[in-house]
């Protein structure tokens, strides 16, 4: 069992260092190995994820690792007397069974217009049921990390240290400004949120923006470029994963 956590931590480590490059310090790795070793985590299956610096635990990876464990049940539940349909103000319990005899471990989670992302604007009432289970979840198994569905607005995320800035003294292109939320980690939630490729992303925004990266490109036409695939996202799905793969072809190929 410890070879196999020990294979798996290399695994992730190596995942990580190319899925996020340059953002993946000896910190977060060391972090990540651990993070490995307790709970079975695995970043090539979106179980985790990098922003600004710090882990960030997925829906998905709770309900993984409940799955290793045994998890006996999760009963889900509106309150009630907090909901506002109208306003779309949403609030659910949760509460995890780990085994038959077990009393609950409960969670609550909210979901209104003010704290959730644009990117999923219209589905507070889904927000905050997911919420409330990974709230329950962690609880139940003892994850202190918050997950990224809880995030509000990415509060979190804008409210960390400054993006580094160019040479020249400017913020680079992904950074945050005045507050804004950085567009990097806006852009890692829309492809977690529709399972898309992130290098294919990369490759079209590059394409889209008219620059050799993404790096390169202005805030303003990475902005655009997030509207743009946030859009194309919601519409079709299925058409948007058609035009990224087009970019999986060598270049030459390419019309």
């Amino acid at each position: 069992m410890k070879r196999e956590c020990q294979r798996l931590a290399r695994q992730n480590v190596r995942f990580a260092k190319e899925k996020w490059f340059g953002d993946a310090g000896t910190q977060q790795l060391t972090a990540l190995k651990s993070l490995t070793e307790m709970y079975g985590f695995v970043v090539a299956l979106g179980d985790l994820l990098l922003l600004e610096g710090r882990w960030y635990v997925t829906h998905a990876g709770l309900l993984r690792l409940a799955t290793r464990g045994r998890c006996h049940a999760i009963q889900v539940q509106r309150v009630r007397d907090f909901c506002d349909p109208v306003a779309n103000r949403w609030v659910f319990k949760a509460s995890v069974y780990k085994s038959p005899r077990s009393r609950g471990f409960v969670g609550y989670g909210d979901a209104n217009p003010s704290n959730v992302s644009s990117l999923v604007r219209g589905a507070e009432m889904r927000v905050a049921e997911t919420r409330a289970v990974n709230r329950a979840l962690r609880k139940a198994y003892g994850i202190g990390m918050c997950s990224v569905e809880e995030l509000g607005s990415f509060s979190s995320a804008s409210n960390s240290s400054p993006a580094a800035t160019r040479s020249n003294g400017s913020r680079g292109s992904n950074g945050s400004n005045n507050g804004q939320p950085r567009l990097r980690d806006q852009l890692c939630v829309l492809i977690r949120q529709y399972n898309l490729d992130p290098s294919l992303v990369k490759a079209y925004a590059a394409d889209f923006c008219g620059t050799p990266t993404l790096r390169d490109a202005s805030r303003k036409l990475v902005e655009t470029f997030i509207a743009e695939i946030s859009a194309a996202a919601k519409e079709n799905r299925d058409a948007l994963i058609c035009k990224l793969n087009s970019y999986a072809q060598p270049q030459e190929d390419k019309l």
